[in-house]
């Protein structure tokens, strides 16, 4: 059972791993990035989405942009002796913010298409159909968990049922090769969760996720 979703929205970003300090987009959409924005949609533990193809319908633009962020983390030991020690928990963002710098993406739009396989999770009266039915149903209505968004939660996604691949802008026509980038992560050892990479190669706007060959 598969589904095409069309989705665009005004910013994007996609960081890139490998750098630290800085935010550094990615030239498009990452697989994982595709597969949390269809699960924003529709998630059930019964199946597991996989993303086949990613169509990418608008020219590739950057822009930079400097945005505060709080630089420290509220941690479960420290919420532990607070408890203990009934003391006050709280992070005050005023005395961590951080300026960073972001290179993000404008004006984006891509055509995810997907497929879902069943898990051993599925309830006995779950079947590939009944899936099908609620997800087709919900990206109609636009219904969804959680706000779909590209990278970052302020920048919001919008989604809608795609019938038809539109045509590949003309800048993006050819062969292009957008070097190694994020696959996913692997979650079969939750005590070594390891992402995995794969070599991007668009043509003609299209970028095909069936047969690629995923590293560590």
């Amino acid at each position: 059972m598969s589904i095409c979703v069309e989705v665009w929205g005004e910013y994007a970003c996609f960081s890139r791993p490998e750098l630290k300090v800085e935010r550094v987009s990615y030239d498009v959409i990452t697989p994982s990035a595709a597969r949390g924005l269809i699960e924003s949609i529709y998630f059930h533990p019964g199946l597991r989405w996989f993303v086949d193809k990613i169509y990418v319908r608008a020219p590739i633009q950057f822009f930079n942009v400097r945005r505060n962020e709080v630089s420290a983390k509220l941690s479960a030991s420290n919420a532990l002796s607070a408890m203990k020690s009934n003391k006050p928990f709280y992070l005050a963002t005023t005395q961590n913010i951080q300026q960073r710098a972001t290179m993000a993406l404008r004006n984006v739009r891509y055509i995810i298409c997907a497929h879902f396989e069943m898990t051993d999770k599925a309830a006995p009266g779950d079947n590939p159909g009944k899936f099908q039915d609620i997800v087709t149903r919900r990206i109609s209505k636009g219904q969804c968990y959680s706000q779909p968004y590209f990278g970052n939660r302020e920048f919001a996604a919008h989604f809608a049922p795609c019938e038809e691949i539109p045509p590949c802008p003309e800048s993006l026509l050819g062969v292009r090769d957008l070097g190694w980038m994020l696959y996913d992560k692997d979650y079969s050892d939750l005590e070594d969760i390891t992402p995995r990479f794969f070599r991007c190669s668009m043509k003609d706007g299209l970028i095909d996720l069936t047969n690629v060959e995923v590293a560590r």
